[in-house]
């Protein structure tokens, strides 16, 4: 993004706007930091410039990658999903990922309006590699790992920033807390913000096994409404 000096009034209309706080005055003009910028064009949709200063620019590799995951409109050409994860973790009635015995993670990286780079990305996909997670393959961030064993992001991306991504991943009950602890620790050497949601099938008695593990270990959570009920077609066992 940035705004025709030509074209700009001064006005400072649009600086309030940026959630990247990009724009920034210079004399009686506005300019785009395209270092800060996430390129998520909120400035440019929200109309707010009276005079169109503001403007596209053609975004190459890898700087393409801050508007693909600061859109929610735009879908991932190596998953042809919108947004910045995927959906299954609120439809496993009808897909199955997670099974019995297993517990599901998303981190959800950069928001509220604080962003990130896949540095920092990198830093947590490697933490909680070595404890022993499952990436989603249909995650757009697995999609850029180039070993995801390890969790390890392409080196060409890592100075990248964006306005947020989610990792998704799952492990084995026995290795929830352990994982939930390097989050922890990792949360400590990365410039950004994450929330952690954790995701478990109901026993049949209607018991959440990851609640049992949270309580015991002294982990605080927060229940969340998103409860799939059953109602897609039957799983495998």
């Amino acid at each position: 993004m940035r705004i025709n000096l030509e074209k700009c009034i001064g006005c400072m209309e649009c600086i309030p706007y940026c959630p990247a706080r990009a724009i920034i005055a210079t004399g009686s003009k506005c300019a785009v930091d395209e270092q800060r910028c996430f390129e998520c064009y909120t400035c440019l949709t929200s109309g707010i410039c009276p005079v169109d200063a503001l403007e596209k620019v053609p975004l190459k590799w890898p700087r393409i990658l801050r508007h693909i995951f600061s859109s929610v409109t735009m879908a991932h050409k190596w998953t042809g999903i919108d947004g910045r994860g995927t959906a299954e973790m609120k439809t496993n009635d009808v897909t199955g990922r997670y099974r019995h015995g297993e517990v599901g993670f998303t981190v959800d990286v950069g928001r509220p309006g604080v962003g990130t780079t896949f540095e920092d990305v990198e830093k947590i996909s490697l933490a909680v590699a070595k404890v022993g997670v499952e990436f989603e393959q249909m995650n757009p961030v697995t999609k850029l790992m180039t070993d995801k064993t390890t969790g390890k992001l392409r080196d060409d991306i890592k100075r990248e920033r964006l306005l947020s991504c989610i990792l998704e991943f799952k492990t084995k009950d026995s290795k929830a807390v352990s994982v939930i602890n390097a989050l922890m620790d990792v949360s400590k050497s990365v410039n950004t913000v994450f929330s952690v949601g954790c995701i478990s099938r109901c026993r049949p008695d209607g018991t959440i096994p990851v609640k049992t593990m949270l309580e015991e270990a002294g982990i605080f959570y927060r229940p969340n409404g998103k409860i799939n009920i059953g109602l897609g077609r039957p799983l495998a066992p």
